[in-house]
């Protein structure tokens, strides 16, 4: 199961869904042959002071640690109505999203979800509150969605989105959608916003360190 949490801000209750297996712990998902720091063939063992098998180069003693890959993305908003594309890469090519994808180093989570609305729609957005955090465990993923405000009306397709369009709440294409958490984003979203919870106050940039 995979298990999507409701930020703090949010009056929904946890929910889940299924969403695939879950691989046991310490399994290796995408197995390393070469160490990426002096090419020497790595072993999977458990290194000494550590609990779970890691790629270990015996030649240079580096240690290749796989950990989640944390996904950033926001529900961009205009006068009312929610900017949604249309998948133009695996996977879910053809489903319905919300301009989201894989943080970069040296960002914040708010400039990520900022440069993919760039990315996938061509859109300028202020970045709002936390909406949802997902634990994707299947796919070793962290799932980070904030509300946001379309600073102009202005929008395009890329490559990576082969139609995107404003929509209103009826519009929905609930039944099209490409991943659970884009959907629970979704749900969180409308249902806050007919209770009449106002949140897009601009989150406070985190200081890097």
């Amino acid at each position: 199961m995979a298990e999507l949490v409701d930020a703090a801000d949010s009056k929904s209750v946890a929910l889940k869904r299924r969403v695939g297996s879950i691989p046991s712990p310490g399994t290796i998902q995408f197995p390393m042959n070469f160490c990426s720091n002096c090419g020497h063939r790595v072993v999977l063992k458990v290194p000494e002071g550590d609990f779970l098998p890691r790629h270990l180069c015996e030649n240079c003693g580096v240690i290749h640690y796989l950990n989640p890959k944390v996904v950033v993305g926001s529900v961009p908003e205009y006068e009312g109505r929610i900017l949604i594309c249309r998948r133009g890469i695996e996977p879910r090519i053809g489903y319905w999203t919300i301009p989201a994808g894989f943080m970069e180093n040296d960002e914040t989570l708010e400039a990520g979800a900022a440069r993919e609305a760039v990315e996938e729609a061509r859109i300028q957005v202020e970045i709002g509150s936390l909406l949802l955090l997902a634990n994707v465990t299947s796919a070793r993923q962290v799932h980070v969605f904030f509300r946001s405000r379309m600073l102009t009306p202005h929008f395009a397709t890329t490559h990576e989105s082969t139609e995107v369009k404003l929509v209103e709440e009826r519009e929905i294409p609930w039944d099209d959608l490409a991943f659970p958490s884009t959907e629970y984003a979704l749900r969180r979203y409308v249902e806050d916003r007919a209770a009449g919870v106002q949140r897009h106050h601009v989150a406070e940039m985190h200081r890097r360190f």
